[in-house]
């Protein structure tokens, strides 16, 4: 131990001793003259590694062991002297942050929370708080009320935002034409008629708070304000161009219900609560965003759902501190178990009877503003095998489709990795003839299989995106054309073997089975990692690989919910997994979600069957 001190002792600066960075006796007294300098001496010293720094503290510790004094200083110089650059950087954009927020606190504190009796008041700090006129989005229609006297008020909303036609006739021509009142009479009187006479509205509320009046606007409403009147009315006119409810497009199916979520946020609720006709499905609201509020939904079935994962999913969307929340893409990689896991931890689908179908299995269902995708959560690795489409067939056709995409995984995931171990390490595995043929197709090739592997899947993954990104009209036929042009023209150059251009052409089909797009991406990433494996070790690295992530598959949880549950864990569960089970025999809801009702169905739902007859009587 002494040895090992002298010798930290040794390798350190001695400009680490300077009087401005350390708290020695000598120079005690002019602590707070030190203090002030401390963030700069940081800076300029924090690129010493933290080893040394270390070291001086063991030194100063042991050159003064008589002082308790001493002690702390050393530790208090221990702990400041260990700061870095970074840590100083990250210090001054907080003090910024900070600021800022000081400033916009300020400047939002300087207008009243309460709306005024006087109608120009009112007038002023809208257009304080939107920066009128600056800001042209914001429509403020004056007008007048009631016969004799008159009433003047003015309506805000958003252009763009709001359905003008909804403006003009439930809200202008009442009030300005048909509206005929005792003016004298109190606020409270005057605001009911008004509510209960006037405006048809299918939602409008009383507001006193100009943060309410600000939430409502930037939402689509219309709020109105009424001269010698502290109160507000809200009047919802959300009517913005959105697109209509059309065929899905990522999870197409033939049988089954087309339709699929849009930009609509409510539509999107409503979509659901169209299947779900239930008085215990519950849409609970949140608003999550610091610059800009997003509408959140959390949907569940109550009495169904675990309370345990509701309270969680609450307490996870609580956390998030964010200026704005633009798709559920980015929520899901806020409330995640494991953001570094490849595997995806929730469910995202656009189709409104997948979302109705995990609500009845316990799940909780999350939509985020104008986002298409609905997420799900807890979620199994299985569930992301299985289509909608699947409940709508017949078992045995269910069972092998289900069968097909996880024979698909396997391929996407090994077939080129199996390949380069046959082609480099053991040939001897495969029938001689069969070996011929490899080797032939190879001859006039002068890569390595692996750089031949890395090559195609490269290129196939620029074709890929390619697809994606031009235009719809000629993205297919782009991606087809660019295929066989591209492999053929590699075959006739002596670049890529033609065997080779089937197993890049195999496991891209399989890749293209798979029905959940964030599962596709995990299988084609992870399969890279398995093509080196398979170069540098052959099989035994094929295996260890798939060893890693097995061990690393069944440690991933999905809100505590293990993603390979009941199979690892195993646990009794319904027959629903892997296998498309007969829909008479799904008598309880999935184990792993933990829901309150197990209970799916009754024991026997074909009483008419001759066999169930039978099986009654043995009962007996």
């Amino acid at each position: 131990m002494q040895i090992r001190r002298l010798w930290r002792w040794l390798t350190v600066d001695d400009s680490l001793l300077d009087k401005q960075f350390i708290l020695t006796p000598e120079n005690m007294a002019d602590e707070e003259q030190n203090k002030d300098n401390e963030d700069q001496v940081h800076v300029r010293r924090g690129q010493r590694s933290r080893w040394r720094l270390k070291a001086t503290y063991s030194f100063y510790g042991e050159h003064y062991p008589d002082s308790k004094k001493n002690k702390v200083n050393a530790q208090v110089f221990g702990k400041r002297s260990i700061r870095s650059v970074t840590m100083a950087t990250l210090r001054a954009r907080a003090n910024d942050r900070a600021q800022n927020r000081k400033v916009n606190d300020a400047w939002q504190a300087e207008l009243p929370t309460r709306i005024q009796y006087d109608l120009s008041g009112n007038r002023k700090i809208l257009e304080k708080t939107f920066h009128m006129p600056k800001n042209a989005d914001v429509v403020v229609r004056t007008f007048k009320v009631g016969g004799s006297p008159q009433i003047e008020a003015f309506a805000v909303f958003m252009d763009g935002l709001a359905d003008k036609i909804i403006i003009n006739n439930h809200i202008l021509e009442p009030l300005m034409i048909l509206s005929s009142f005792d003016a004298s009479a109190s606020e409270t009187v005057i605001m009911n008629w008004i509510k209960e006479t006037l405006l048809p509205g299918n939602q409008v509320m009383e507001i006193k708070t100009w943060k309410d009046a600000t939430e409502n606007i930037l939402a689509g409403s219309t709020v109105i304000f009424f001269e010698g009147m502290a109160i507000g009315l809200s009047v919802e006119t959300k009517g913005w161009e959105h697109r209509t409810v059309g065929i899905s497009q990522t999870e197409a199916v033939v049988r089954g219900p087309h339709d699929a979520f849009t930009e609509n946020f409510r539509a999107n609720t409503g979509l659901v609560r169209a299947r779900l006709r239930s008085t215990r499905l519950i849409t609970e609201m949140r608003q999550l965003g610091e610059l800009a509020s997003t509408d959140i939904a959390i949907m569940y079935i109550d009495g169904l759902a675990n309370p345990r994962l509701i309270a969680e999913v609450k307490k996870r969307l609580k956390s998030i501190k964010i200026d704005y929340m633009p798709d559920s893409g980015l929520l899901e990689q806020f409330m995640e178990d494991d953001p570094i896991s490849v595997f995806p931890k929730f469910l995202s689908t656009e189709r409104p009877d997948r979302v109705a179908f995990g609500l009845t299995e316990g799940q909780v269902a999350i939509f985020v503003g104008q986002s298409p995708y609905a997420i799900l959560a807890p979620v199994l690795f299985w569930s992301l095998l299985h289509t909608s489409e699947d409940a709508y067939l017949r078992w045995p056709f269910g069972t092998f489709v289900r069968s097909i995409r996880m024979i698909s995984v396997i391929i996407g995931l090994l077939f080129p990795a199996l390949y380069i171990s046959v082609a480099n390490y053991h040939p001897e595995m495969i029938p001689t003839d069969l070996m011929l043929a490899v080797a032939a197709s190879r001859e006039r090739v002068p890569f390595p299989v692996v750089f031949e592997i890395l090559v195609m899947e490269f290129s196939l993954e620029l074709i890929r995106e390619a697809g994606i990104r031009i235009p719809s009209v000629i993205g297919p036929t782009i991606g087809i054309v660019g295929a066989l042009i591209l492999g053929q023209a590699a075959v006739a150059a002596g670049i890529i073997s033609p065997l080779l251009i089937i197993v890049v052409a195999v496991t891209a089909l399989a890749s293209f089975t798979m029905p959940n797009y964030n599962l596709s991406f995990s299988i084609r990433v992870l399969r890279f990692g398995f093509i080196l494996a398979a170069a540098f070790f052959g099989f035994y690295g094929v295996a260890l690989a798939v060893m890693v992530l097995i061990m690393h598959a069944v440690s991933i949880r999905s809100f505590g919910v293990p993603i390979l549950s009941p199979i690892a864990p195993w646990q009794r569960s319904s027959p629903d997994v892997i296998a498309r089970g007969k829909v008479f025999t799904m008598e309880t809801r999935p184990a792993a979600f933990g829901s309150q009702d197990t209970k799916r169905q009754e024991d026997i739902t074909r009483p008419w069957s001759p066999r169930v007859r039978s099986m009654r009587k043995l009962k007996k």
